[in-house]
Order: structure tokens, then sequence, then C-alpha cells
């Protein structure tokens, strides 16, 4: 069982998740099943989303929690955006060894089906109507999540854009002040609209999105198949958990027309 656990959650990061993770409510009049040790339940949640298992599925005898207590326990910590502290730890971690490249990021998208919809779906306008969500995501130039957010699958990638943006936490540097701002953004067809080129231009972001009619999209995917790979691995599970359940730990992006908020101490985006 050490094995496995240490495997999935290594020291590395469970020292960062010892930062966050909420204490554990206490018995007032003791007694009861002993609560099984967070680094265990951890490694069980990764194993379900990399695996792409059920709850019902996970094998208990592996990891010591059952299926049933790692899903409460996941739901607890989503309660505490726990998550959202840890990406932001991680990232900080990252960038002042210097391990994230600023200077071409990219931004994209890619539907999942939501079989038990839920409050963040819509209907798939690319797969007959059928509901689903859409994961939005900013990464640096080698595929690592600067932002994340999830919408209905039938809002626009360029309703996105801007709210994710704004989500990316200022983050720690090798040398100097938090970083925030790419320096390149890349991005198809689908954000290729003039009050976003000046939106980002007014940042001082240099866009790199594809023109309608003009640019080839495969010359640009010289840069942007590395968000590619990174979207190819919460679509890529075999079955994946329903996504009623995982939206719940991603940033809400509905209600498009209202203007982006940023939470405190997080770097989560609300529509």
């Amino acid at each position: 069982m050490a094995g496995i656990v240490e495997r999935l959650v290594p020291d590395e990061l469970w020292g960062l998740f010892q930062r966050v993770v909420p204490e554990a409510p206490s018995r007032p009049q003791g007694g009861g099943r002993r609560r099984h040790g967070d680094r265990e339940v951890l490694a069980a949640i990764v194993f379900v989303a990399t695996s792409g298992c059920t709850w019902q599925q996970l094998p208990a005898a592996s990891f010591g929690p059952s299926g049933a207590t790692a899903h409460r326990r996941f739901t607890e910590w989503t309660r505490a955006r726990m998550w959202a502290k840890l990406h932001r730890l991680v990232l900080d971690e990252l960038g002042s060894r210097g391990d994230l490249d600023w200077s071409r990021c990219a931004i994209d998208s890619v539907n999942m089906r939501a079989l038990k919809k839920g409050d963040l779906t819509g209907p798939n306008p690319v797969d007959r109507g059928k509901y689903g969500s859409k994961i939005h995501l900013i990464t640096e130039r080698t595929g690592l999540p600067l932002s994340v957010g999830i919408s209905g699958a039938n809002v626009h990638d360029s309703q996105a854009l801007i709210p994710l943006v704004k989500g990316i936490p200022p983050i720690r540097s090798r040398r100097g002040p938090r970083r925030r701002r790419p320096g390149k953004l890349h991005a198809d067809k689908g954000y290729d609209y003039r009050h976003l080129w000046q939106w980002l231009s007014q940042r001082g972001i240099q866009h790199r999105i594809a023109r309608k009619g003009l640019d080839s999209s495969q010359r640009l995917g010289r840069h942007r198949w590395t968000i590619e790979r990174t979207m190819a691995w919460p679509a890529g599970c075999p079955t994946p958990p329903p996504l009623r359940t995982q939206s719940r730990a991603l940033p809400r992006l509905h209600q498009p027309r209202l203007h982006p908020h940023l939470l405190p101490q997080t770097h989560e985006t609300t529509w």
C-alpha cells in the first residue's frame, strides 16, 4: 500500500498538500472508526482522476479508504477551496525554480460529456445537442496549466479568454517580482475577435491568434501542440468520473455576460 501511495503522492507534493489541507474535525465524544490518513485519501483521489475508474471501482485494498470515503473527503476539500490553493502553491514552487516558461502561453478548450447534467452543462453544438461541459485552459510553453475554468458546452471559446487571463495568479519568479502575464498568447481561430486582440495588446500581451481565412492553423500548431497534449489528459480517460462531480472542483465560467470577479486567495474566476 505504501508504495502506490508514495508514487501517486510523492514527498514533495505531500509537503505542499499539508500546508493547505483543512484540519480534521474533532469528535467531542470520541470513539468511532479511525479516520483514514490524508495522504492515503489524496492518493486514492489521484488514482480515480488519472485512471478513469469510478469511485465505486476504487480498489480499497490498495489504498485503505473506500471509494465512498475518498469521494466524501474530495467533497470536503473542494468546499474548502483546497484544490485552487494547492495549484497556486505548486505554481509558486515551479516559478521559484524557473521551471515556468512564460514566453509562449496558449489557450484552448475541450468538450466533455456530462451524462448526469448538472449546473455547469449545456447542449453541445458539436455533439448533436447532448449535454456536456467545456474545460477551458491556459498553459505555459511546456503545457503546465496556469488558469483553469469550466462552463457549459454551449459557451463560445472566445468568452473564456478574458476571465482566464485575469484568473492567472501572481506567481513567484526565480528572480524579480511575481508574474501573471504571458509574453505571447497563442490561440486558434475560435478566439479571432478584434476586441480580444485590443484587450491583450492593452495589457502588453502579444497575441498570436489564428486569423479566420488568412492564417494557417497548422503553422500556429507548432507552438500550440503542448496545450493540445494537456487537453488530452482530462479527455483521455477511458471512463472519466461524471462531470457533475468533477465540475465542483473547477472554477465556474457560467453567466458569460457578467464581468469576471477574482476571488480572494485563489486564481479561480466566476462569470
